[in-house]
């Protein structure tokens, strides 16, 4: 559903004109605005934001509000400033006030600063209380006869963005009026309590927005951060919902904590811990602190802000999708949605109180974190050095768009220079070569601990037992060859002279070249492939015009392509130009070294048709990565396909048949998975991901085994002789950390590659993969081991001891021939999360280069 911008400005134009004495007066609370009681049913997001725009209407000296984009399916996102009179005049200066105090602007502080504060709700979309909860909370501050918020506003700005995540909620909400009973039935058994796939916790391409705070690959997290860098509060909070059986969680947080965060910020959280256990004792509500929700990761909603200097929290609420209206828990309570909005209520004006309480205090520390951020920063580096060479220059691009989004500062060497560093691809100390033109990021700036965060080789780990991946640093990420150095070097130039994209001086050559190195090669590609232009690959290296060409080069001949005429020169150069691509050119087809343009080993490449499964059984998470990858980052078609009718599809209609992880077993029976595999025998190309390949490990036909546990066996080949009874005896407290031994979470390790084969086109010897699992395969028998982890291949990120052992000598990447076509096994998933930018182009070459 579409919200018409006109119509919200004519409504907030209707009460702009009512008398601000009578607005006073008759101001509505959310109940007699939206005609029921807030926890009686939920909100739909059109009504979240009439009942914000008349607020703001009323009290248009208090409130602000800000339009700052659009979701994917057009609806808006907002956030409301609330703040006294006198400073809601001036928000502007105290926003340009809080970036001086944070080093990102020049100059003094001018006037009075008060403090800011940032919450966030609703950024599941399935754990709806949040942007119900919102609603009293705007009363509550814009209420003129309450004096307790008019005093907070004196000294702090209130930032509210009600709804993070507005497609997900919709999405919830809108299947729980249709599914729910009147008035809501509490039975656990009730069809309104089991939300079907893929639920509303996701957005629109079933990212999880609460992990795309550092990464920002989606739209919603790309326009916030925008806003939220031109403020940087120096208090975050996020609001959330956990399951039903669990009460409410606030602050302080669990461990680990990431030894960036300082003790400042860890002092902090107990102090708001401490107003909200104020709230909550007085009520007698339960709680829990210090367990399950750590500050290590960076990109969710506690921790990217905190590394940006600010007090970062999470709030968890027990209910979430499950709960719906109100739901009876094992003790025999019932959980109420008019409770759960309570609780959040509560933390929210604990949140407010304790920041103008401290608010001296927070800009004293914000001001002090920052300064030392710029002259004193932490950590054993204080330089990232990023080599600036043609191969990589698409990945570098990548990596210098996403520094200047999170506002890090970077430039250029300026001059040869020479000294020592850690070299990511090594994993060593070693000498490096600077050259003018190599990217420099400093860790003498306002954003350093940021810097640190996510350039830093390896994370400290205090405790093994963390919410989420425990490595991510960029130079892996982005693929870049890239060192870290121990002593201050600074960028001698913000900029280099811009050089204009090569561009061929035959008019009309007989073929193009371009080489094939990153994503805007494979966007160059496809775009070409929408536009009619026949494409050919350079199967092994070659060397024409004295020019040396790897394999994986795009050949763009004339022959072919005819019927274009002279368009077709426009047409190549201008995409070229468009994706930033050096276009060679040649005048014959003949090569001095390598296959001729004629040759066998110079393949066409046919455009696919590209079918993805979605549905029941499927990961959202993992579909949507792949969709998102097409429709966003390519701008190449792909057909959903649902699990529910799958069965009836024409296979013969599609080239590429694409399995994202997930649990097959339902929809891929005996009889359906005959049909793929005949599908595949006559030419067709599926692609299986993570669990998918798992899942297809074994079957008859796959040449695909999974490793078994060499501890496992070693422990079962023991002599009785051998074995001591007393190792059964195990401790109970220690089940989760004995579990950890055979876990692998998100960690980095080196994979090997045959770099002749087509999968591994663009890349060298090794490729840095995510590795977030310990399912492990044997190396194929009757196929290509295109990508292997061998001994010693990890390089960073927690592993258990006995995942690291069954991680050795196993596959990650490989390809089976099976009959005309190919079934291509992916035990890492590059598109993990959309932010792992080194492995698109891998995914890529598996979609339209492999089997062609």
């Amino acid at each position: 559903m579409r919200y018409p911008i006109p119509k919200l400005f004519v409504f907030v134009l209707f009460w702009l004109c009512i008398p601000a004495a009578w607005a006073q007066q008759r101001i509505q609370t959310p109940a007699q605005f939206l005609g029921y009681e807030l926890g009686q049913q939920f909100t739909t997001h059109n009504r979240i934001l009439d009942y914000v725009t008349y607020l703001a209407a009323q009290v248009p000296a208090h409130i602000k509000i800000q339009e700052y984009g659009k979701t994917y399916e057009g609806r808006p996102l907002v956030l409301a400033y609330v703040a006294s009179e006198d400073n809601l005049a001036r928000l502007d200066e105290i926003r340009e006030n809080n970036l001086k105090l944070a080093g990102i602007k020049q100059g003094q502080v001018q006037g009075n600063q008060p403090a800011i504060v940032w919450m966030s709700y609703n950024v599941h979309g399935n754990e709806a209380v949040s942007s119900e909860a919102v609603l009293q909370v705007l009363y509550e501050l814009a209420d003129p006869a309450n004096t307790q918020t008019r005093n907070w506003l004196k000294n702090t700005v209130v930032i509210l963005d009600p709804c993070v995540n507005p497609d997900g909620r919709e999405r919830y909400v809108q299947w729980y009026k249709q599914a729910a009973a009147q008035g809501g039935n509490a039975s656990p058994y009730a069809w309104e309590h089991y939300e079907p796939w893929p639920g509303g916790r996701p957005n629109h391409y079933y990212f999880d927005l609460n992990r795309d705070w550092a990464w920002q690959t989606q739209i919603e997290s790309k326009k916030r951060l925008e806003v939220y860098n031109n403020w940087l509060p120096q208090v975050h909070a996020d609001f959330h919902e956990m399951g039903v059986e669990s009460p409410y969680y606030f602050s302080p947080a669990a461990k680990p904590f990431h030894e960036s965060i300082t003790p400042w910020q860890r002092q902090f959280q107990n102090t708001i811990g401490d107003y909200n256990r104020a709230y909550f004792d007085k009520n007698n509500w339960l709680y829990f602190t210090r367990e399950s929700f750590d500050l290590f990761y960076p990109s969710y909603g506690d921790t990217w802000p905190t590394y940006n200097g600010a007090i970062g929290m999470t709030y968890e609420q027990g209910g979430s999708g499950r709960a719906g209206l109100a739901i009876k828990t094992q003790n025999g309570d019932t959980l109420t949605l008019t409770d759960r909005i309570a609780h959040h209520v509560a933390a929210s004006m604990a949140t407010m109180q304790a920041t103008s309480d401290k608010a001296d205090q927070l800009k004293q520390e914000f001001k002090k974190y920052h300064d030392n951020n710029l002259n004193r920063p932490a950590g054993t580096y204080k330089a990232f050095v990023i080599k600036n060479d043609a191969a990589s220059a698409g990945n570098l691009k990548a990596l210098t768009d996403y520094l200047e989004r999170q506002q890090i500062q970077y430039g250029y060497a300026g001059k040869s220079t020479s000294g020592r560093g850690f070299n990511y691809a090594t994993g060593k100390e070693e000498n490096v070569k600077i050259g003018a033109e190599d990217v420099v990021i400093s860790m003498y700036q306002p954003k350093s601990t940021l810097v640190k965060v996510l350039f830093e080789p390896s994370s400290a780990l205090e405790d093994s037992l963390t919410y989420d991946i425990t490595s991510w640093a960029m130079p892996y990420a982005f693929g870049v060859q890239a060192y870290a150095l121990k002593k201050r070097l600074d960028p001698q130039h913000k900029t280099i002279a811009a050089q204009a994209i090569a561009q061929p001086t035959i008019a009309k050559p007989y073929a193009y070249l371009a080489r094939w190195n990153s994503l805007n090669d494979l966007k160059f590609l496809t775009e070409l492939m929408k536009q009619g232009i026949k494409v050919r690959m350079a199967g092994k290296a070659f060397e024409t015009e004295k020019q040396q060409y790897a394999p994986g080069t795009l050949i763009i001949t004339r022959t072919g392509n005819e019927r274009l005429g002279d368009k077709f020169d426009a047409i190549v150069r201008d995409v070229a130009q468009k994706h930033g691509i050096a276009l060679g050119a040649t005048g014959t087809g003949f090569v001095s070294s390598g296959a001729d343009f004629g040759s066998g080993y110079v393949r066409n490449l046919k455009m696919p048709k590209v079918a993805l499964m979605t549905g029941d059984g499927v990961s959202p998470y993992a579909f949507g990565e792949v969709w998102h990858y097409f429709e966003q980052q390519i701008n190449y078609p792909v057909t959903a396909i649902h699990t529910s009718y799958f069965k009836s599809v024409p296979l013969h209609e599609f080239d590429v048949l694409i399995l994202p992880s997930g649990n097959y077993s339902r929809v891929l029976d005996e009889q359906t998975l005959e049909l793929v595999k005949n599908w595949v025998k006559t030419g067709g190309k599926l692609i299986a991901m993570e669990e998918a390949a798992t899942w297809l490990a074994g079957k008859k036909e796959f040449d695909l085994k999974k490793k078994e546990d060499e501890k496992a066996e070693d422990d079962k080949a023991k002599s009785k002789k051998d074995e001591n009874p007393y190792d059964l005896l195990k401790t109970y407290a220690d089940q989760e950390r004995e579990a950890l031994a055979g876990e692998v979470q998100g960690s980095v390790f080196r994979v090997n590659l045959d770099k002749t084969h087509p999968l591994a086109f663009g890349y060298g010897d090794t490729y840095f993969a995510l590795i977030r699992s310990a399912n492990a395969f044997k190396y194929l028998e009757n196929g290509w081991n295109v990508g292997v982890l061998k001994k010693d291949n990890y390089t960073a990120g927690f592993v258990g001891s006995a995942a690291k052992q069954k991680l050795q000598d196993a596959l990650i990447l490989g390809t089976q021939p099976l009959g005309k076509g190919e079934v291509i096994y992916m035990a890492d998933n590059p598109l993990f999360r959309g932010f792992w930018h080194s492995g698109k182009l891998m995914f890529g070459n598996a979609v339209f280069v492999v089997g062609q």
